[in-house]
């Protein structure tokens, strides 16, 4: 916890201090010997998910001769690189484009929930319902996730095809409106796309207004969140889905996604490896069109995260002798885990040759880091909890909502959170909190975030419709997905939150290690200096006090 405090502080002194001196964060940066940073042509941003700082300096020491050791040769490493808390992948990767916290981006999580919302068409129709529209008590689950792809079934939680129904790089062929969350605007009930839930503007924002192109690729078609509040930053979303039925591994069977195998979700990133590849060699992702180098373009990496947290592959008949995670407390990884950093390790030197056949190399700036750690590394800490406790807590009603993986957040039903309980004369929120407390020892909780503490850190949720009412801050080492997974992250401790941040460029000299404590936010200011756009042009830097990343 005192992570995240650590960085809220951090980040509201400096602008503080900045603002009391007339000074703005991107003036604070002192342009002296980073010229050479300046007038990039193309920036590739990878995000390892679940890759944490300890990870990659294992890797490169017993892999000297490797991609990630070469890149830091020709770069800046930071060790002491931290995520967002929560450290979901929504707000984490949100984190990396935009410079914002939760705070000021406005996404707690992937499954989340808004209080002014309602659910969606296909939420009554799939079940045989009639549907009421907008009609009902407001507040809903968000689901930007597989379940807004067209082929996503209800019944089994799946999509059929990786497609997700559309066509790869067109992302609203992908996306089913009536698997949206839905809004009142003007009296009329609309879907709620992705991108209408960011609250802050986006580096693929700034980058297409200035007239330049913008590609990314990612894990669900959902993460159109990253084109920001407009709707316009991305040209292309490259976004074959993850949960979808696995169509390449031989030994997979009906029901299997491409998280239950280790070869399987290899198969599946390799999609988007070469989707990056096409925009380097000029084209679109899917290599159908002539089309610009992006000026910002990139992809996240399913592999790792897939490693951590697969104990055992399931029907990949390769898989069999494979077990995931690490071996010890120190982060060796097992065998398992070996072959995932092994392969983005060489897709990463597919980037870098790729990049030096069309002379790009020394115009581009790489940067590599994650979205989220993943906790425990350890196996021998993983505590495999129930979470349905919450869900039992005064006033969640019928209408609460509550997700745990590592952490637990919880929202009561919007029309119970601030009324009276009748069988005690509490108001609801105050026998909620007393509830969870009681069960703190059951839940394995270390501290529960309430109204008070979440309003310092966030806004407050009697008056933000996303800001959780409760988050429980768990012991390390607890998940509560159970099952025999290994890892889970969302959390706040060291092992959701410092990840690895490589920032590379054959112009840089040497490598070097900036030791103090930065952040993921840190990434999309640093992206717009390196284009030589303003980085105060993102709402974030001039909100919450971000500065680009210190190079020295």
């Amino acid at each position: 916890m005192h992570g995240f405090r650590d960085y809220l502080s951090s980040t509201a002194a400096i602008a503080a201090a900045m603002i009391a001196c007339g000074v703005s964060a991107a003036q604070a940066d002192d342009d002296g010997g980073h010229s050479q940073r300046h007038g990039y042509k193309h920036v590739l941003l990878i995000s390892v998910d679940g890759m944490h700082a300890v990870d990659l300096k294992r890797w490169v020491a017993s892999h000297p001769g490797g991609n990630f050791a070469k890149l830091t040769q020709k770069g800046v490493v930071y060790p002491n690189a931290f995520t967002t808390a929560p450290s979901d992948s929504y707000p984490g990767m949100l984190a990396q484009v935009t410079g914002a916290t939760p705070k000021g981006g406005g996404l707690f999580y992937d499954d989340s929930y808004d209080r002014t919302e309602y659910p969606a068409k296909a939420f009554y129709t799939s079940q045989g319902l009639n549907d009421p529209g907008c009609v009902n008590a407001a507040g809903t689950e968000l689901t930007n996730f597989e379940a807004l792809d067209k082929s996503y079934n209800y019944s089994t939680g799946l999509v059929a095809d990786y497609t997700g129904g559309g066509t790869l790089g067109q992302v609203y062929t992908q996306l089913d409106p009536d698997h949206m969350q839905r809004k009142l605007v003007n009296g009329q009930c609309v879907p709620v796309y992705p991108h209408d839930y960011v609250r802050t503007n986006t580096i693929f924002e700034v980058i297409h207004e200035a007239g330049m192109r913008t590609a990314w690729s990612d894990k669900h078609p959902a993460y159109e969140d990253l084109a920001g509040p407009s709707g316009k930053g991305l040209d292309e979303l490259f976004a074959p889905e993850i949960n979808s039925q696995d169509t390449f591994d031989k030994g997979a069977q009906t029901g299997d996604d491409y998280t239950t195998s280790y070869t399987g979700v290899r198969t599946y990133d390799s999609l988007k490896v070469q989707a990056v590849l096409n925009w380097i060699d000029g084209y679109d992702g899917s290599r159908m069109q002539i089309k610009p180098v992006p000026a910002v373009f990139g992809m996240n990496f399913q592999a790792v995260s897939v490693g951590q947290k697969l104990a055992k592959a399931g029907n990949a008949d390769t898989d069999k002798s494979l077990v995931g995670g690490y071996t010890d407390a120190q982060a060796t990884p097992g065998n398992a885990l070996t072959l995932q950093f092994q392969f983005v390790d060489d897709a990463l030197g597919k980037f870098v040759n790729e990049l030096k056949t069309h002379n790009l190399y020394d115009s581009t700036l790489i940067i590599v880091s994650a979205k989220h750690g993943q906790s425990p590394i350890n196996v021998k800490d993983r505590v495999a909890i129930s979470d349905a406790l919450y869900s039992k807590a005064p006033g969640f009603g019928a209408n609460g909502f509550e997700i745990c993986d590592d952490e637990a957040l919880v929202w009561l039903s919007p029309e119970m959170q601030q009324a009276t309980n009748p069988a005690t004369g509490n108001p609801y929120y105050a026998d909620a909190k007393a509830y969870i407390l009681a069960h703190a020892t059951d839940l394995h909780i270390q501290k529960l975030l309430d109204r008070d503490e979440l309003t310092r850190l966030y806004e407050d949720p009697f008056h933000n419709s996303r800001v959780p009412d409760f988050i429980a801050i768990t012991d390390h080492g607890v998940i509560c997905t159970g099952g025999s997974k290994l890892a889970e992250h969302g959390g706040f401790s060291d092992d959701d939150r410092n990840v690895l941040l490589l920032v590379a460029s054959p112009r840089m000299d040497h490598g070097r290690v900036v030791e103090e404590k930065t952040f993921t936010t840190q990434i999309a200011p640093t992206i717009l200096r390196a284009l030589d756009l303003d980085p105060r042009s993102l709402q974030a830097v001039r909100e919450e006090g971000v500065q680009v990343l210190n190079e020295k």
